[in-house]
């Protein structure tokens, strides 16, 4: 297992359209253990394989409450609070007419948030790490993560979905902390 470095805006490789998985091999799976203890390692609730560096389509997602806010090594972790998926090839396949909004941050920009609005509802299919096929109607919570993590893999970033005047102000305030942690 190993954390990996994730890429930030304005790396080029977050605008990559990725490829899809054509089997699942012990690659693929080190690469899903490694994306894990990275999302974990970043506080995150979903990474995709190009924040990584990997531009395959590849998901994992774990939406568990934490028990703590304090960071916790992953020995120290109870192990009931983690439920981490892996999404291989992942692809909405339908949404709905409704939308909800949520306050979205992003890894590759970090300390970043907006409001985004989205489909409430989506139908997303899969394979898992075996190499079965799912399908399933997501809401909530859920149903946001996996489209912004979906759009990761289409070269999409949350800040596509704000208006100029919002997306302008947030890089600007990353541009700001970054020279201010420099």
């Amino acid at each position: 297992m190993a954390v990996l470095p994730i890429v930030e805006i304005p790396d080029p490789r977050l605008r990559l359209m990725c490829e899809p998985v054509d089997a699942i091999d012990d690659e693929v799976r080190q690469l899903s253990t490694d994306m894990i203890e990275t999302m974990y390692a970043a506080r995150g609730i979903g990474l995709a394989a190009i924040q990584v560096g990997v531009a395959r389509r590849v998901v994992v997602i774990d939406l568990q409450e934490r028990e703590t806010e304090e960071p916790v090594e992953e020995a120290e972790a109870p192990e009931a609070v983690r439920d981490p998926k892996t999404y291989i090839n992942p692809e909405i396949l339908w949404v709905s007419d409704e939308t909800s909004r949520y306050q979205e941050g992003c890894l590759s920009i970090p300390e970043q948030y907006a409001e985004v609005e989205r489909p409430a509802r989506c139908r997303v299919a899969w394979m898992d790490l075996d190499g079965q096929r799912h399908e399933e109607e997501m809401g909530g919570l859920l149903a946001t993560c996996m489209q912004h993590e979906i759009d990761h893999l289409n070269g999409v970033l949350f800040i596509d979905h704000i208006t100029r005047l919002k997306r302008d102000m947030l890089l600007k305030k990353l541009a700001k902390a970054r020279k201010s942690a420099a």
